[in-house]
Parts: structure tokens; C-alpha cells; sequence
């Protein structure tokens, strides 16, 4: 089987675009869409999410954060502060999880942000098999509608 990268732009927590090559099977919810099981608003919605939650830095430290002090710019120029940043995806990834609701929220952030595969999160969940991707359908389409995803 051939790996499937595609290069994408991205935001990095400081609110710079970065390009990055991204290798579409890594990632569970580009897994079901390249095979038809997600619509592109799911899809989207999905990613929005991920990248709300990578953003507000919710996810697991591998070292410490040095970055407490202002950066000076050039000519003494102070950057932007990277935790205005943060706490909007994080509120906006609060949002998110609240629109899904409590039953579906689990298999939203386990697939979409933990990024877990369906048989996993459903095993993980306690979760009959096949019960997930019907589930993670359901928190999708109330995630794009929060996230004004057009349909």
C-alpha cells in the first residue's frame, strides 16, 4: 500500500502558518474520510476541533515550557502573546466538546484529538463494535454545526 501525504499549512501555538507534510493514515478521522465514511463537513469539523485542541496546548508535555518571558521582536519589538492565542482555541475547543454533549464527546476527543482508532476507542469506551463510527457521526454534525461548517 502507498503512504498518502499531502503538504498542509498549519498554525503553530504562536499564531505563525507553518507547512507541514502529513501523512494522511496517521490520522484516524482522515483515515474514514479518504474511504467514504466521513463527509467532508465531518471531516472539517473534526479537524477544527484537533486543531483547537493542539492549539490550546491541551495535550500531553514531553519537556518544559521556556517560553514564560516576552520574546523581543526585532528593534526591540515585543511579540504577541501566545496565550491570548491559546485561551481563544481553548474556549472555542470548550465550545466544541459542550455541542457534542456528554454521551458523545468521549469518541469525539478520543478519535479526533487523542487520535485513536475507532476499534480502540470503542473498545476502550466498553462499546459493542461498529457502535463508534455512528457515534462519532452524531458528535461531528453537532461539532460543525457549532463550528459553522457549511453543509
Amino acid at each position: 500500500m502507498t503512504a498518502i501525504h499531502v503538504e498542509q499549512t498549519i498554525e503553530d501555538p504562536a499564531g505563525r502558518p507553518q507547512r507541514v507534510m502529513v501523512h494522511l493514515g496517521e490520522s484516524p478521522l482522515a483515515w474514514l474520510h479518504a474511504r467514504g465514511h466521513l463527509k467532508e463537513r465531518h471531516y472539517a469539523a473534526g479537524d477544527m476541533l484537533r486543531a483547537d485542541w493542539e492549539k490550546a496546548g491541551l495535550g500531553a508535555r514531553v519537556t518544559m515550557r521556556w517560553d514564560g518571558a516576552p520574546r523581543q521582536g526585532p528593534a526591540g519589538a515585543v511579540r504577541p502573546d501566545s496565550s491570548m492565542a491559546q485561551l481563544s482555541a481553548r474556549d472555542r475547543f470548550d465550545g466544541a466538546i459542550r455541542a457534542a454533549g456528554p454521551g458523545l464527546a468521549d469518541i469525539l476527543w478520543r478519535v479526533a484529538c487523542a487520535g485513536e482508532g475507532l476499534v480502540a476507542a470503542e473498545r476502550a469506551l466498553g462499546w459493542p463494535s461498529r457502535a463508534g463510527k455512528l457515534v462519532l457521526t452524531l458528535a461531528l454534525d453537532r461539532v460543525a454545526d457549532w463550528y459553522r461548517v457549511p453543509g
